[in-house]
Formats: structure tokens, C-alpha cells, sequence
């Protein structure tokens, strides 16, 4: 029996017949590890009902393997030069669309419209650098999206999963948490791509919750909460809230408030549960509204 070459000899075959150029701009760097891409189909759980919104497809090996198990797959890459490659390395597939665009400016709820209205599912190893902004586009504009499975940088998969009282937590960690419910899927070397990036990756699947996590009146304000209170990481909540906060309020009033949430103000921002910031903004709420 013949044994078929590796995924990364492929890759290989690839960049040398259509001379591509990675592109650092872009933060490519295409995987070359078999199991990891049965691990992010397996873990994407997709259907045969399921359209898929892929980000980042480089030269489509994801790509592939989601057609053969979805409905249709809406592929978005931002370097021209891959658009041809792409048509030609996936002319097999009837269920692929190729958009060249930066997803950033994609209307990402036409799609969804213009494909039965059904939440997309999206899948993608995305660059790096812009990561954060991708996720949270899609969330805090509660774009009809059901679930985010993507190949990310190590730590920031850890930060959207941590609890409190855990090194990793941050606004990160509660805002993600806000909206999804994370699971860490697997952590990925730096050996799994070409070329081989500088830092170790993770496999994380974001299940979007079908109403937020914590019920609050000003999802603004909860953010502004949250973020300022890790501005200062080992300050109390009580001066992160003071020095960074932006009221126009003394210490004493600021202390009121806290204790009212029922919550000491010689406490840490890192100690404190999403429910803890959810009945905090409710009382700065209140007291912004009286």
C-alpha cells in the first residue's frame, strides 16, 4: 500500500509550485500537523446542515476538511495572491465560496442571511496580531454566530478560560466569559506549522451563549468596570477605581458603593466573579440613574 505523503510535504509542494511568498503583514503561517486538523474538525462539531464562516484560509487545508463535512463553507482571505490558488486547489468543491476581503469589513450577518438565516459556525487559525478584535467584533455585535473554534496564540486562550483567583484572569477572561462559555481544546507547538511562528498555539472553541452570562442594564458600563479594575493589577479595587475610572467621585463615595455590591474594597480585581462585576454595575447604575 502506498503511503500518502504528509500533510507537510504537501504544504511544501504547494508554496514551491505557485512560488508563494509568506507574507509577515498577514501572519501566515499555515498548519502542517494532520492531527490538529482532525482535532479543530472534531472539536468544531460540525453538520451537514452547519454553514461554516472560515477565517484565514491560507492555501485551504482547513478549508477542505470543513466541505467534506458542512453544508457550505464562506472562506474570507485578505491576501490577493492566494485567491487563485485557492480556486484551483478547491475546484472540487460545489459547497466553497471565496471571499477576498478583511473580515474586519465583511458583513458578517449577510452572509448568514444570505445563507437561510442559520447562525454560522465560525472556524479559522487566525493571525495573531488581530485576534482580539476578530473575536470580539463578532460578539459585541451579536452577530448571528453560534460557536468560534480557532487556532490561536497559547496565552490568549488561556486568558479566555481562566477563572479568578488565576494568574491568567484579566478583562480578557470576563468579557469572553460574558459571552461565551470557553473550552480549551488543545495546545498546539510551534513545530504544527510552516513556518513555525514564535510563540506556542491553542485550539479553543468559544460556544456562544444564547443570552449573556450575567444580566445587566449598561453592558458599557460592566465593561468599563471590569477593564478598570485590572488596569492596575496590584492595586486594590478601590484605587484601580479611583486613579482609573474617570468619576468624579471621592474615595469614601467610591467605598459606599463597593460595599453596597456587598463586596470588600480592599479586594483585587482578580478575586471577584463575573456575578461580583454584573451586581457592581448594577449599583453604579443606580446610583447614576438617582
Amino acid at each position: 500500500m502506498t503511503q500518502q505523503p504528509s500533510l507537510a510535504y504537501k504544504t511544501k509542494q504547494i508554496i514551491k509550485n505557485y512560488d508563494f511568498a509568506f507574507k509577515k503583514n498577514f501572519g501566515q503561517n499555515f498548519l502542517v500537523d494532520e492531527r490538529v486538523l482532525e482535532k479543530i474538525i472534531s472539536v468544531s462539531e460540525i453538520s451537514p446542515e452547519d454553514v461554516v464562516l472560515e477565517i484565514g484560509p491560507g492555501i485551504g487545508t482547513l478549508t477542505q476538511a470543513l466541505a467534506k463535512k458542512a453544508k457550505k463553507v464562506v472562506t474570507v482571505e485578505i491576501d490577493k495572491t492566494l485567491i487563485p490558488i485557492l480556486h484551483e486547489l478547491l475546484a472540487d468543491f460545489d459547497n466553497i465560496e471565496i471571499i477576498n476581503d478583511d473580515i474586519l469589513k465583511v458583513d458578517i450577518a449577510e452572509i448568514s442571511a444570505q445563507n437561510g438565516g442559520r447562525p454560522l459556525k465560525v472556524v479559522a487559525n487566525l493571525p495573531y496580531y488581530i485576534t482580539t478584535p476578530i473575536i470580539m467584533n463578532i460578539l459585541e455585535k451579536q452577530l448571528p454566530v453560534e460557536s468560534i473554534t480557532v487556532m490561536i496564540q497559547k496565552e490568549v486562550a488561556y486568558r479566555m478560560q481562566a477563572q479568578p483567583e488565576s494568574k491568567d484572569y484579566g478583562a480578557l477572561s470576563l468579557v469572553t466569559q460574558y459571552y461565551c462559555e470557553p473550552y480549551l481544546a488543545a495546545n498546539v507547538p510551534q513545530n504544527c506549522f510552516m513556518p513555525r511562528p514564535n510563540v506556542d498555539s491553542a485550539v479553543i472553541r468559544l460556544k456562544v451563549l444564547e443570552r449573556p452570562a450575567v444580566e445587566v442594564k449598561d453592558r458599557e458600563l460592566l465593561f468599563h468596570i471590569i477593564k478598570t479594575a485590572f488596569a492596575q493589577r496590584r492595586k486594590t479595587l478601590l484605587n484601580c477605581l479611583y486613579n482609573c475610572g474617570g468619576w468624579d467621585m471621592s474615595k469614601e463615595e467610591l467605598t459606599g458603593l463597593i460595599n453596597k455590591a456587598g463586596i470588600d474594597e480592599k479586594v483585587r480585581g482578580e478575586m471577584l466573579t463575573l456575578e461580583d462585576y454584573a451586581g457592581l454595575a448594577k449599583v453604579f447604575d443606580g446610583e447614576k440613574r438617582s
